[in-house]
């Protein structure tokens, strides 16, 4: 295997890494939003829209949630190059 097809491969595992990470922390972040008391907020709770909304923020938070895990462990690899 030469080193173009090792880098695609790598890139490839990466990107496959990233996207469970994405999709599992949109799923915790769902769940975790199943606390919320939607009822105090929104006129009608149980309606389309506000489950619309709720998939809206779980998708914003699980998102960002992923986006910092994801670059952490990037900041992690770059550690080694201090010393």
């Amino acid at each position: 295997m030469d080193y173009v097809e090792q880098m695609n491969s790598s890139l490839g595992m990466n990107g496959l890494l990233n996207i469970f990470i994405a999709l599992f922390c949109i799923g915790f972040s769902w769940w975790a939003l199943q606390e919320l008391q939607l009822e105090r907020i929104l006129k009608r709770p149980r309606g389309t829209q506000a489950k619309l909304l709720q998939i809206l923020l779980s998708i914003a938070l699980g998102y960002q949630v992923a986006k910092f895990i994801i670059d952490y462990f990037h900041w992690s690899t770059w550690l080694p190059g201090m010393f």
